[in-house]
């Protein structure tokens, strides 16, 4: 199995040259390339619906990226990341065979059988979820925190939004998804959902 991979840093030169290191292996296959910009990062990532990101610094993405795939962080120094739950190596301190090891155990701990609903979203094809259900592009960023799990408060901090403007997010979309709750909305998103 090939897998996908987004890479993201700020520096074209490291773009490029992930880019081509990856490319080398044939079980690796870079389909896109994004700018250090969180806004930039969670679009692509969201159009390209990769089977992992190679983030190169921009640690306050983490928490959004990770909602959407699996994340191997390359930091700067340790602390970057803390609270990562994820894979991070620190710049000067790793070679390329450690880098292509972490690629593919983060890509094979998130494709396991223990797959949480983060990994079941990354699966599922977001386009045609966006087309039935109509959401817009901020809807569907905070349908996908819902269904990772997090708070309104949590989500609000992600976002850069107040708790005022996610409860008005999350009505429009129970409204959109014909839900009460946080379970049948994500049973809903997921497609899991069963008449009733």
């Amino acid at each position: 199995m090939t897998l996908r991979i987004l890479v993201v840093s700020a520096n074209p030169v490291v773009r490029a040259g992930l880019a081509v290191l990856l490319g080398a292996c044939p079980d690796l296959d870079v389909t896109a390339t994004a700018a250090a910009d969180p806004r930039h990062a969670l679009t692509e990532t969201r159009r390209t619906a990769p089977d992992l990101v190679l983030l190169d610094g921009l640690p306050e993405a983490l928490p959004r990226l990770t909602a959407l795939a699996p994340v191997v962080h390359l930091a700067h120094a340790p602390a970057e990341g803390a609270g990562f739950a994820g894979r991070q190596l620190v710049h000067g301190r790793f070679e390329v065979a450690d880098l292509l090891r972490a690629i593919r155990d983060a890509a094979t701990a998130h494709t396991g059988a223990g797959s949480t609903v983060t990994n079941i979203l990354r699966f599922r094809n977001s386009t045609s979820r966006v087309q039935r259900f109509g959401l817009s592009a901020r809807e569907v960023e905070v349908m996908d925190l819902i269904a990772s799990g997090m708070t309104n408060q949590r989500i609000a901090a992600t976002c850069s939004i107040s708790e005022k403007t996610v409860k008005n997010h999350i009505n429009r979309i129970f409204a959109k998804l014909h839900s009460t709750t946080r379970g049948e909305a994500i049973a809903s998103w997921l497609g899991t959902r069963t008449a009733s």
